[in-house]
Formats: structure tokens, sequence, C-alpha cells
């Protein structure tokens, strides 16, 4: 600040100064000048020693601590806050502004520990996985094993808990008691999950014995619950779909879902979606210890969240004796003597869920543990058997549909019906299939009564062989159509039978070893009963039976 007594006795001094006195007037207006410059220099040092001890104290005075905003204590006055593993009561600046609290909020704190400020979020922390949901936005994280360490945390910040699920993971605030970010990790949880086509019961072919078992028993409980409650009936919670391989067990499983769903829907009032875990045995089998067990829990923990959001949900198991094997005595570790315990304790943690349908498929079922197929978890063993001549040729109707364009001389025959010339291509080629001619033998079986038996196409036959029979006849079709340039194609039945010669000249559906017992379950027969099984040369009957198997 200039000193303005110096400039008032300067002024007084001009004022006396005589007018005509130039130099000593000269002198006054120099010294006023110095003096100005003066006050100008010191005003300019003030201001930078001012800069200085502001700098010097922001560098000597302590540091903020960072805390996390827990709660209010009392309302906009008083806080709970935590900093590091310590919790306080603390006092809050009137500058900040409440509203903008939220419980997990990072926070600045002086050494009071008053809440002075806002720090910035951070990027990092640690990444849990959520074993359970709780109440009040808790969620439970750490191991769900016995001796596992586990913690409760709070859902904070911007994050919803109604999202989150059991295996999702969240990332901790630096206090470690708040969830602040979620990851959903859909790519985990929908893993196993398969949308599921309209698949009406008429699609399903050949099967009307086994389905009328499954809807009694998985249809019956949930649309007539009153009855079942009256007569003190608990639904059943799992069965299993056995015989040979390509006979419709996971067509059958997804028509179920499609099926139940639907009807369920009807008595419900409202649409209810179906959740259809396909679960391939090989699938979830992992060399490294525990993991397969985990992914049994997180398959069980998917399907209880689904069924509490309202779906019905179905768990399907395909190849399930590749997972629930019968458990090994010896004293070599065995996958199956850790994933069989567990499998079973999730199983019957489905007893208090109504909406939730386990179906296993084995063709191999005498592999499956014992403690799996006991009453009151897989309460329900469902054959489903090789299709006969009438089951075959509904069968074939499903895949050879009247949509497909026949052979031009054939509709010329039954004047363009194409449902009339449909069905003789389908009859010809059933008769062919059922034919016992020296073309059709296929295995001759040995027994041990002495006596042999032989084996023909239709004693194969399968629902996917049927389907890979009409798929070949129509690849002939189009490859004649290209040749034709589109003129003058269709099925003819010359397809057809060239199809079924090359599907069993191929064998690609039956055992490549020479293992009997894997025979004897592909046909379903006795293993007391035979000595030996041969293989027939295609087209030349017994005569050059190829070398037996057995």
């Amino acid at each position: 600040m200039p000193d303005s007594e110096s400039y008032e006795i300067l002024n007084r001094i001009a004022d006396i100064v005589p007018v005509e006195n130039a130099k000593l007037t000269s002198y006054v207006s120099a010294l006023r000048d110095s003096m100005a410059r003066d006050d100008q220099r010191e005003s300019e040092q003030e201001k930078e020693l001012a800069a200085y001890q502001e700098a010097y104290q922001k560098l000597t005075a302590p540091a903020n601590r960072i805390g996390v905003f827990l709660s209010w204590a009392e309302e906009s006055v008083l806080a709970h806050i935590a900093v590091g593993d310590t919790e306080f009561v603390a006092s809050v600046d009137p500058n900040v502004e409440p509203e903008l609290l939220k419980p997990g909020q990072r926070i600045r704190v002086n050494e009071a520990y008053a809440i002075i400020g806002f720090a910035s979020a951070t990027e990092n922390g640690a990444l849990l996985r959520v074993s359970e949901i709780l109440a009040d936005s808790r969620v439970k994280i750490g191991s769900d094993t016995p001796g596992g360490e586990s913690r409760i945390v709070l859902v904070g910040g911007d994050v919803d808990p109604l999202t989150i699920r059991a295996s999702d993971e969240i990332r901790l605030d630096s206090s470690g008691r708040f969830a602040i970010e979620h990851f959903p990790k859909e790519e985990t949880r929908d893993y196993f999950f398969e949308d599921i086509p309209e698949i009406p019961w008429s699609q399903v072919g050949g099967q009307e014995k086994a389905i009328a078992l499954i809807r009694e028993t998985i249809e019956y409980p949930l649309l007539h619950p009153e009855l079942f409650a009256q007569y003190d009936k608990k639904p059943i919670k799992g069965m299993l779909l056995y015989g040979p391989p390509g006979c419709g067990k996971t067509l059958i499983g997804k028509a179920t879902a499609y099926n139940l769903t639907k009807e369920y829907s009807q008595r419900v009032g409202h649409e209810v979606k179906e959740y259809f875990m396909h679960i391939s045995g090989p699938k979830i089998l992992n060399m490294w210890l525990g993991e397969t067990e985990r992914m049994v829990r997180e398959i069980f923990a998917t399907a209880r969240a689904r069924a509490k959001e309202g779906r019905l949900v179905f768990i399907f198991m395909d190849e399930a004796e590749a997972v629930l094997r019968t458990r090994s005595s010896g004293k070599w570790l065995n996958i199956s003597n850790t994933v069989v315990p567990q499998f079973c304790a999730e199983l019957d943690g489905l007893v208090s869920l109504e909406n939730v349908v386990l179906m296993l498929t084995s063709n191999r079922p005498d592999y499956i543990d014992p403690a799996i197929l006991r009453p009151e978890r897989i309460d329900r063993k469902i054959k489903i058997d090789r299709p006969n001549r009438a089951a075959a040729a509904q069968i074939m109707g499903i895949y050879l549909h009247s949509r497909l364009p026949f052979d031009p001389s054939l509709l010329k025959k039954y004047h363009g019906e194409a449902d009339c010339a449909r069905t003789e291509l389908i009859e010809a080629a059933i008769e062919m299939l059922w034919s016992e001619l020296k073309e059709s033998e296929f295995l001759k079986v040995s027994l041990r009564n002495g006596s042999n038996k032989t084996l023909y196409w239709k004693d194969l036959v399968s629902g996917a062989l049927i389907k890979s029979i009409v798929d070949r006849s129509k690849d002939t079709a189009i490859k004649r159509a290209i040749a034709s340039n589109g003129k003058d194609h269709g099925i003819m039945l010359d397809d057809l039978q060239e199809a079924i010669r090359a599907e069993y000249r191929e064998n690609e559906i039956f055992p490549k070893s020479d293992i009997q017992d894997d025979w004897l379950r592909l046909l379903d027969l006795e293993p007391e009963s035979v000595v030996a099984i041969k293989p027939i040369g295609l087209g030349k009957g017994e005569k050059i039976a190829r070398k037996a198997i057995v």
C-alpha cells in the first residue's frame, strides 16, 4: 500500500514551491515518480511473498485423509465414516452438499476427521464373486464351501442391488465394505442357456408312450397343484431318459420345455418363459480340482435364481454318465467321488422349488451312480425305444413333409397331389427298411443256446437315422436340380433307397469299438445270452460276414 502520509507531505511541499522555480518543481515531480515506483515494487513484492507463504502453507500442511461415507448419524449434521479399518462419527463441512453423500462415496477428511469434500472415484479394487443375495441391499461374497472365507458387503454407489445375481462379480471400494461396480458375467450365467424353438408334440414321432408318461409326471403337478396338495403328493424333481442313441431323447427334452411352458402359461393366465439349460456332461468336466463341482453349484444356483424370477426352469443334462459315473472304491482319485455328492446335495436343495425340472439322458444308465438314480432324486426312469414300423413312418413323414418338391412323374400319377406322392414314397422307403433280405442283413448274433440270430436294418432304426436318410435324398435331388438348371426336379424313390443303402454302408451311428457290451446296449440284448456279434458285409449276406468283434 502506498504511504499516504509521505504523499501528503510531498503535496504540501509542492504547494509552497514557487511556480517560477522550475528546478525545484522538477525535483518534486521526480520525487513523486520515484515514490510511485517504490510503491509498485513493494506491492509486487508483497504479492510474491503472499503467494510464497500460501504455497509454503499448502506444502507443509497435513494431507487430507481419504475415507468412505457409510451413513448419516444425524441427518446432514454428523456422519458415520470409515478411514481405513477404523470407523468414526464425523462432522460435515457446511460447504459439502449433503444430498451428494451416498453410501460408498469416497470423501476427503481433515485432521479432525471432518468431511471437507469429495474424493475422485477409483477404477481399481478387489473383484469378488457373489455367492448369495441377502436382504437390505446386502450380498455375500467369497467361497460358499465349508471352511472357505466369505463375508457380507453392502451394495453402494450407483449399483442397483436388484440386478445382482449369484455367481456375478462385484468390485469393492477401498474399505472393502461396499460393492461399487457390478459385472453381470452373462457369459457365465447363460453359458448353458439355449433358446427353444416351437416343438409341438406332433413333431416328436413314435414316442407316444414315453411322452404320455412324461406329461403325467411333470405336467400334472404344475397344472393341478390343488389335487396334489389334497393327496399330500409332492411333484418329482427329476427323471432319466435312457435308450439307444438317436431315438429322440434330446428332442423330447426340448419339446417338454416348450409344451409344458405353453400349457402352464395358460393355467396361470399370463405368459411364462421357459429357461432351458442344456448341459452336456463332457462340457463341464475340468481337470482342475474343484472346478467341475463349482460349475455344478453354479448351474443349480442359476436354476434357483431363474425359478424365483417366475420362469419355468429345465435342467437338461445330456450324456449324464460322463459326469455322474459310479464312484470308484479304489484308492485313486476319481472325479465322480466329489462331483456325485455335490450333485446329490444340489438336487436335494431343489425340493422347495415348484418350477424346476431336472432331466437326465444317457445311452448307458448302468454307468450312472445309484445315489443319483434313487427315489426322491431321479424318481422316474423312462425308456426311449427304437421306433417300430408305424413310428418310423410317422417320423419320416415329419421330415418328408408335403411342402418339399417331389418327382414330377410321381406327382403326375396322383394328379399333382403332393400328399399322395409323399405317402407312396414313405411307404416304399419303410418297406425297404423293414425288408428281411440279404441286402438288409446287418449283424449276426450267436447266442449261448447254440442258435444264431440275424439282425436287419429295421433292428437298428432310429429317428436320427431316418432324418439322415431324408437329408441324403434331399442332397441327391438338389444335385440333380442343379444339373438340369432347375427343370423337372424333385425327390424320387431311388433317392430314398440309395440314401438308405449309404446310411448303413457308412455305419456312422454304430459303435466303432470291439467292446461287446457297447453293441449289446445299443441292441437291447441281454449280455448273458450272447456269445458273439458279427457285422455282415453289406449286400452279400452271411457269406462274407466280417470278423467277429468279440
